[in-house]
């Protein structure tokens, strides 16, 4: 039995990579694998090829474009290029594994128009602004330029969430832990 997609998507500090974390670590019984990414940067630190991301030159990057070999990809900030190879999410499938994404909205969407009914697309979304600015500052991961930038980002990205199967609003983490459970029980027929 082929495997199916689950794409989760949210504004930059929503708890989108929490909440993926905690199911693929506490919730075997969904047998889920994670879509590593491609992309056209040089890794940082520790990043391994094909565990972090899978590292192209920006050239085979563009042409893999031109072969149709992405389910989506995007050109970000810094010009890098990063996107969801096929043959990754593919293989996973036929291996009967559903395969987890943690992408932007534009990505989600495209993923889920690729895999229609076979795909659950799940939009968090933060309780508000003013929590997502909160959350963002209390990291001290960004200067405060980046952190406006993001929640510019932020306020385009949340008009996305009518385009999602489901919005799960993370105003509390556990109840939106217990939430992505409940959906994915619902989706998986676990």
């Amino acid at each position: 039995m082929k495997g199916k997609c689950i794409i989760f998507s949210a504004p930059s500090g929503s708890g989108k990579s929490t909440i993926v974390k905690y199911l693929m670590e506490e919730h075997p019984e969904f047998r889920l694998a994670f879509s590593v990414s491609a992309t056209s940067r040089p890794p940082r630190g520790a990043e391994r090829d094909g565990v972090d991301y899978f590292f192209i030159s920006a050239r085979e990057f563009r042409n893999r474009i031109a072969n149709d070999e992405f389910l989506e990809y995007e050109e970000v900030y810094d010009g890098s290029l990063y996107g969801t190879l096929k043959s990754q999410v593919e293989s996973q499938l036929e291996m009967s594994r559903n395969v987890v994404f943690d992408v932007d909205v534009a990505g989600g969407c495209n993923i889920k128009d690729y895999y229609g009914g076979n795909a659950l697309s799940v939009f968090i979304q933060p309780p508000s602004v003013g929590e997502l600015r909160r959350r963002l500052v209390s990291r001290g991961t960004d200067s405060m330029d980046k952190i406006e930038q993001r929640l510019a980002k932020a306020e385009q990205e949340m008009a996305f969430a009518p385009r999602f199967d489901h919005v799960l609003v993370n105003d509390n983490l556990d109840d939106a832990k217990a939430e992505a459970v409940r959906l994915l029980k619902a989706f998986l027929d676990v």
